[in-house]
This record gives structure tokens, C-alpha cells and sequence, in this order.
């Protein structure tokens, strides 16, 4: 006798596809609902991420021009002893603007300080104490450098602002930020207005509004250093102000310390921009936990749908099984058949669902006037997630068809 000669399987990996891809498009009803989960939730997760990282970038270009271009140097503080108040170690040199305007990177730079009254005294704009008027705040009084203005971004409304030689004299001048202004009833600086310091008279000479970086200005009253030092005791600068070209934050940082105090440099403290700002992560970060929350539920929504048609689908089609167990398919090309429709579901989702997040994105930044922004990788990552949820969904729903017996399954049919 002639032994019989084992065949190879002639069920190719090609017949798997077609066998696995023909029943998807005899329902497109059915089909649409199955992947209509998994649509949602890649979908949901593309359009998370493209949402965050846009919004991320908008607000890193809105506060380009503040947190990323500014330094500031104060003296650096050590402890006075046990429940006492840190004192400063070192004190900033009153021509502080002068020695650093020739670092690399630096525009504009001033002196800042707050100034405080005797406890009791007041800024009004009215010479005589009314008892029985109510009681008004005072806005509060800063001390600076000419150099405020171009420093912190402002324009004048009226008048001017002090320059060098107001501050050497120690001259009683003073500017109000716009909303200070508007408390006192003061609109004009040509009728010459004093208001009244601790019972000291100044003279009004500017109204200023914007001041970009420093907008608490806008409630205060600024005078100069030299007659916050006349009049007011005031005996250093609380700290210096440098607004820098965008990128030299660490190099202006180290340099305007030794710039400073070159016998003490670490007697002083350079706090510069760092480089990603720290404002976008906050916002990607809450927006990413919302959308992948909702994404989350979404995929499991879809997988829960592919694993239910798939699962009816098998119970379906228990003749067709039976018949290709009697013809000779085995239980894994069986399981494998039913696995392949699932992922092959999935993936497709996953390619809808990513298109539709990116198309949000856009759509979202476009209305909103922004630019756009998502990384390609991951749209592709999420039709590979999409195929995930599938072999995921189809795993139970294929070891169920692949445990039909022929015999059981063509009586049954």
C-alpha cells in the first residue's frame, strides 16, 4: 500500500481575510452601530490630545510675551532667628538699570518697591480729613526707576512720567495707574492735581493704563525712588525688573547677579522664565483628564458592541460553522475567522474615529482663530487602539464559535 502523503493546509492566510472580511458589508446598517462606539471613542481621544496641545500653544503665545521675557532679581532673604521674619542679605544698587543694560538680552529693566505708610496714613486726593466721611481704601504706593514704563509695557493716557532728573531732585511728582486715577475723581493732569501722601503733597503729572507686566499698577500710585528715600525712609529696592529678548532667561539670570554685585553674586536671586511654561501643562493636563475619562467610556461602549454583534453573528451563522467543521477547518481557523472580523471592525472604527478627532481639532481652531495643532502619530495610534478594542471585544465571542461541534451545530441547523 502506498502511505498516505500528509497535504499541506491550502487555507491560506488570504482565504482567512476573505472568509473574516466578507460578512462585515452584508449589514451596513448592523456594521455602522458596531463601530459606532468604537468611532466615539478614538474620536474622543485624538480630539483630546489635538485640543490640549493646541491649547497649550495659545497660551504659551499669549504669555510669550510676559512670563518668557521677564527676570527678576531680588536680594536673597535668611532667616532672623527662631518665629522671626526673614531679612535680605544683600541690598540692590540704586543704578541697578544702569549696570545691566549692557547684558546681552536685556531691553528694559527698573527698580520696584513697595512703599509703606505710617500705620493711620493715607493717599487722597482731598487736603482736609473729613471724620465723618466713609472710609476709603488707599491704593497702594510703589517706588520705581524712570525706566517703569518701557519696562512693564505701558502708555500714558495723559501728562508723562518722571524721568532721571525727578528722581536725582527727589521731586514730588506722582503717576496713577488708570484705575487709581478714576477712584480719586482724577481725569486730567493740565489743571495740575496734588494728591496727598501721608499728609504730603504731590503733584500729578501722568495717568498711565496697559502696563502688561505689572497691571497691579494700574490701582496704584508710583512715585520715584528718590523721593520714596526722601520722604518715606526708603532704604533699598525690593527687587529689579529686566525685560528680556525671548530665550535669554538663564543667560541674563546668571550674568545680571554678577552684573550687580560682582564681589557677591549669590547674595542675590535671578528668577528667569523656564522653558516650557508651566501654565499650558496645568491646562493640558485638566483638559486631558476630562476628554480621557469620556474616551475611556466611549471605547469600552464600543468594544461592548463588537463583542455583542460579533457574539449574535456567531450564533447566526452556527450552520455555516458546522459545515466547514464537517469540510475540515479546524477550531483555530475557525476562532481565528471570527477574531479577524473583530479587529478588522475595530481598525476600521479606529480610522473613522481618528479622522473625526483630527477634523474637530481643526475645526475648533479655526473658528476659535488659532493655529492648529495635533501630532500625526497620534491619528495612526489611534487605528491601532481602534484594532486593539477589537481582538479585545472578539477574543470571547471567537473561542465560542471555535468550541461548536460539527455534528451538534448541522443537527442544530
Amino acid at each position: 500500500m502506498v502511505p498516505a502523503i500528509a497535504h499541506a493546509d491550502r487555507f491560506t492566510f488570504q482565504d482567512l481575510v476573505a472568509e473574516a472580511t466578507a460578512d462585515i458589508g452584508s449589514r451596513p446598517a448592523r456594521l455602522v452601530m458596531t463601530m459606532l462606539g468604537t468611532v466615539l471613542g478614538i474620536a474622543s481621544l485624538v480630539a483630546t490630545l489635538g485640543f490640549a496641545q493646541t491649547a497649550a500653544m495659545q497660551v504659551a503665545s499669549l504669555f510669550a510675551g510676559t512670563a518668557s521675557t521677564q527676570v527678576v532679581v531680588k536680594p536673597a532673604t535668611a532667616s532672623a532667628g527662631k518665629d522671626k521674619a526673614s531679612v535680605a542679605t544683600a541690598q540692590l544698587p540704586w543704578d541697578s538699570p544702569a549696570r545691566v543694560a549692557l547684558l546681552a538680552g536685556v531691553e528694559n529693566s527698573a527698580l520696584i518697591s513697595t512703599v509703606k505708610l505710617p500705620e493711620k496714613e493715607t493717599i487722597t486726593a482731598v487736603p482736609v480729613n473729613d471724620p465723618s466721611a466713609a472710609a476709603v481704601a488707599s491704593p497702594t504706593l510703589y517706588a520705581t526707576s524712570p525706566e517703569l514704563l518701557d519696562t512693564a509695557e505701558g502708555g500714558l493716557i495723559t501728562g508723562r512720567f518722571f524721568d532721571e532728573g525727578h528722581d536725582e531732585r527727589g521731586d514730588r511728582v506722582a503717576v496713577l495707574g488708570q484705575r487709581a486715577a478714576e477712584s480719586m475723581g482724577i481725569n486730567r493732569v493740565d489743571s495740575q492735581p496734588s494728591i496727598f501722601i501721608g499728609g504730603v503733597s504731590y503733584a500729578v503729572i501722568g495717568i498711565v493704563d496697559g502696563m502688561e507686566r505689572r497691571s497691579e499698577m494700574l490701582d496704584a500710585v508710583i512715585i520715584s525712588n528718590g523721593a520714596a528715600r526722601a520722604d518715606f525712609g526708603l532704604k533699598a529696592a525690593e527687587e529689579l525688573s529686566i525685560r528680556i529678548a525671548v530665550g535669554a532667561g538663564p543667560q541674563v539670570a546668571e550674568q545680571s547677579a554678577l552684573a550687580l554685585l560682582p564681589d557677591a553674586p549669590d547674595s542675590l536671586e535671578a528668577r528667569a522664565p523656564s522653558a516650557s511654561s508651566d501654565l499650558s501643562q496645568n491646562v493640558q493636563a485638566d483638559v486631558n483628564i476630562v476628554f480621557l475619562i469620556l474616551g475611556v467610556i466611549a471605547l469600552l461602549a464600543g468594544g461592548l458592541g463588537i463583542a455583542n454583534v460579533t457574539l449574535l453573528s456567531v450564533m447566526e451563522r452556527v450552520g455555516e460553522i458546522g459545515l466547514r467543521r464537517a469540510l475540515g477547518a479546524t477550531r483555530r481557523q475557525i476562532g481565528t475567522q471570527f477574531m479577524v472580523e473583530s479587529i478588522v471592525i475595530g481598525f476600521i472604527g479606529g480610522l473613522i474615529g481618528s479622522a473625526l478627532g483630527v477634523l474637530a481639532v481643526i475645526a475648533v481652531a479655526l473658528v476659535q482663530g488659532w493655529t492648529p495643532v495635533t501630532d500625526p502619530w497620534v491619528a495612526a495610534a489611534g487605528a491601532v487602539l481602534g484594532a486593539v478594542v477589537g481582538w479585545g471585544s472578539g477574543w470571547y465571542p471567537a473561542r465560542r464559535a471555535a468550541r461548536i461541534e460539527p455534528v451538534a451545530a448541522l443537527r442544530g441547523a
